[in-house]
């Protein structure tokens, strides 16, 4: 599926977290996909939102979460709504363990169950 079709695609958002940035940037992601939405720029399923610690015992956060076709993401950036969350979360964010402070691949869901 090309990430500009103008079917949903499947976002797995990675963010790395500064230290003593955890709680402002739970905050922040607690408003990210309610901006999308209003923003009509997501599927009006929530998205998914996970907490983890890696390697270097920092605290990263991943978000699932489908956009209504492969060009929501590039409108979001021109939405100041979008960019009012956007600009403070990138802010939390660093680079570490040779990965860049986000990341957003596409992915697709894979089904492993008999249906």
């Amino acid at each position: 599926m090309s990430p500009n079709s103008k079917t949903p695609v499947v976002a797995m958002c990675t963010y790395r977290i500064k230290s003593g940035k955890e709680e402002e940037f739970a905050g922040l992601l607690q408003r990210h996909w309610p901006t999308l939405r209003d923003m009509e720029l997501v599927e009006n399923t929530p998205s998914q939102v996970f907490r983890g610690t890696d390697d270097s015992a920092k605290t990263y956060f991943v978000e699932i979460l489908t956009w209504k076709d492969g060009e929501m993401p590039n409108r979001a950036h021109e939405l100041p709504a979008v960019m009012a969350v956007w600009e403070p979360m990138g802010m939390c964010c660093e680079a570490r363990l040779g990965r860049p402070p986000m990341e957003f691949p596409i992915v697709q869901v894979v089904s492993l169950h008999a249906q």
